[in-house]
């Protein structure tokens, strides 16, 4: 048994992939891996992948497949940096729920990261930088692990897939922010000071962050309403195997901080991704877009 296909058998068997799973893996994935190692073999230095896709929609799961094929059959050393893992602490969420907007102790929106220190990761990547430690968030805890938890890469890579559930946002027309879109922004933000913060905060720190990806990959969600039924499906599962977890009145109103920026990546980000892999309600894949470059 191959490297690859070791790695895949574990990650089946710790994520509880059903067996059709595997025709995913060998119908689109397996060529995914390919186009992405194609790119690094151009590349000069390390190749950046941004995978973008909702709440729910499986990204960390692809990247790990990911991983098992670009290691397993192309020999690439690869890292996945995950959005969440750089996610403010705590105490200063706290404090910007104090100085800017309560809504903003609540992590998830772009406002809620340490762009600079994702910045630092990343120019640590392109530099090759030996001993290169990636953070890692407990969201047990809703804060960030300590540092002993942190990942250290044992060499540079060749491949990092960046992913996260607003990879490649783009700020909104100013004029799209005034009417709110959902009762928490109706309700808890009637003065759209939060939602300012947030598109405030793509037009500014974020730029930097989302424009670093050499390649985006869109897992695209075919609706918000999608989204909802995915991230509920998450909550009883997790209420399944602890018994603790958001009620569905918690869960929807928990999901109503995701909405504006769901909404405008689905439609937004399509025309800008390199490759964009439509997804069913039920997580089939359709037929998957690649771009077409002029230098390539």
């Amino acid at each position: 048994m191959s490297e690859a296909s070791k790695a895949l058998a574990a990650l089946f068997v710790a994520e509880a992939l059903p067996a059709s799973y595997r025709e995913t893996v060998e119908a689109h994935w397996r060529p995914l891996a390919a186009h992405i190692a194609a790119h690094a073999a151009l590349h000069a230095g390390p190749l950046i992948v941004g995978v973008s896709g909702s709440q729910g929609s499986g990204k960390s799961t692809l990247c790990r497949v990911l991983e098992a094929l670009l290691e397993g059959e192309h020999g690439l050393g690869v890292a996945t940096l995950s959005l969440d893992d750089l996610y403010l602490t705590v105490r200063e969420r706290v404090e910007l729920a104090r100085s800017v907007h309560p809504l903003l102790a609540t992590r998830g929106v772009p406002g809620t990261h340490d762009v600079a220190l994702g910045l630092s990761l990343l120019d640590g990547v392109r530099a090759g930088q030996a001993g290169l430690v990636l953070p890692r968030f407990d969201k047990a805890a809703d804060d960030r692990a300590p540092e002993g938890a942190w990942h250290e890469l044992a060499a540079p890579v060749d491949v990092l897939l960046f992913e996260g559930w607003c990879m490649a946002a783009r700020p909104q027309a100013e004029a799209d922010l005034a009417a709110p879109i959902n009762q928490l922004e109706a309700e808890e933000d009637a003065a759209a000071v939060w939602r300012t913060h947030v598109n405030a905060a793509l037009a500014g720190p974020y730029c930097a962050l989302f424009d670093a990806p050499d390649l985006i990959v869109m897992l695209e969600a075919p609706g918000f309403e999608a989204v909802l039924g995915w991230r509920r499906l998450q909550e009883e599962k997790l209420r399944a195997r602890t018994g603790k977890g958001m009620s569905d009145a918690e869960l929807g109103r928990f999901v109503m901080h995701y909405e504006r920026l769901t909404r405008h990546l689905l439609a937004d980000l399509p025309p800008r991704a390199d490759v964009v892999i439509p997804l069913a309600a039920d997580h089939a894949v359709g037929a998957v877009r690649y771009a077409v470059h002029t230098n390539e």
